[in-house]
């Protein structure tokens, strides 16, 4: 540990710093140039030896397992919405393939997002481990940094790259979906399934009007497949742990902060389960998986630029507005249900 005055802009001071170290000693040490818990700067050097160790074989196997078993769980809950039990009735998969495929589209990008940005920094990604779960198919998948994070920056555009790709391809299968919705479509719903979140709600309103207001309402299935995309894209953005959501906040405003949200958000989630046991599966996922912050970045001094800090934030408004359910008052005044 090296203590002192910061004597220059954070990314000048860690480049001579670090040239320096390199000048001595080659590759045997990486710099980090950190900030302490009181907001001084401090300096860390490590041996190479403690970066991130890849992921080994059985870990890539489990990975795929598992991906294998989210399809399966898909497949169930997509039959699930058509009205029948797979399980009881496995002759009829077929009619589960153009949920499964398109849910299964959202997933695979969100995962291609984060893995096209992790390559422009030239950072390794360890496979990512798919969560099934029966009711809505899969809540994501969990994926490990393999490298070393050379600032905040890297960590936010990983971080944000993955619900940007998978949330952008909900958001227009939602779209697409509401625009072919006609009487007659595949699925017959209550319009009170729309109360289930604000964004999906208003968005229904303003492509849907009236018929809102019907006691069943006609919708395409890719109204479903929008829905499930955009649930699974906001419970990865909440503001916890190792989540995209936690990342995202870790790089726009340090430490200190993401660790005060994750608590807020565990509690959160705790009063949640109250009254939904797909948020105490999630908060023990959270709780045994992605408590941890993020591993640190070699210049923790130097923050994300300001478009970077507005994408966050909409990303978190996003999520919020998504997971938060509308008013039965709102609802009414929105034109919602009957």
């Amino acid at each position: 540990l090296f203590k002192g005055n910061l004597r220059g802009e954070p990314t000048t001071v860690y480049d001579v710093l670090s040239s320096r170290l390199d000048a001595l000693f080659g590759s045997k040490y990486r710099l980090f140039l950190m900030e302490e818990p009181n907001g001084k700067p401090i300096v860390v050097v490590f041996p190479t030896t403690n970066d991130p160790i890849p992921a080994t074989r059985m870990q890539w196997v489990t990975a795929g397992c598992l991906f294998v078993v989210t399809l399966l769980t898909c497949m169930v809950s997509s039959a699930t919405f058509q009205g029948f039990d797979l399980v009881q009735t496995w002759s009829r998969w077929p009619e589960t393939l153009l949920l499964t495929g398109s849910i299964t589209t959202v997933l695979v990008g969100h995962e291609v997002g984060h893995w096209l940005m992790a390559r422009r920094y030239d950072i390794r990604l360890g496979p990512p481990f798919f969560l099934p779960t029966w009711q809505i198919g899969s809540f994501g998948a969990l994926t490990r940094i393999e490298s070393v994070l050379p600032h905040r920056t890297a960590l936010f555009d990983v971080a944000f790259a993955g619900p940007a790709v998978g949330g952008g391809l909900a958001f227009v299968f939602l779209g697409v979906g509401l625009l072919l919705s006609h009487p007659g479509s595949l699925f017959q719903l209550s319009p009170t399934f729309f109360h289930s979140s604000v964004l999906v709600g208003t968005l229904a309103r303003a492509f849907l009007g009236s018929r809102l207001q019907q006691d069943i309402v006609d919708i395409h299935p890719f109204v479903i497949v929008g829905w499930l995309g955009l649930l699974i894209t906001a419970i990865n953005v909440m503001p916890v742990g190792q989540l995209d959501g936690g990342r995202i906040v870790q790089a726009i405003y340090g430490r200190k902060i993401i660790r005060r949200t994750s608590i807020v958000t565990l509690v959160v989630l705790a009063i949640a389960t109250l009254f939904s046991p797909l948020a105490l599966y999630w908060m023990v996922v959270i709780l045994f998986l992605q408590r941890q912050l993020e591993q640190p970045q070699q210049n923790e001094l130097t923050e994300p630029d300001d478009t970077r800090a507005a994408l966050g934030l909409l990303a978190l408004f996003l999520m919020a507005a998504m997971l938060l359910p509308l008013s039965p008052e709102l609802a009414s005044r929105l034109g919602i249900g009957g």
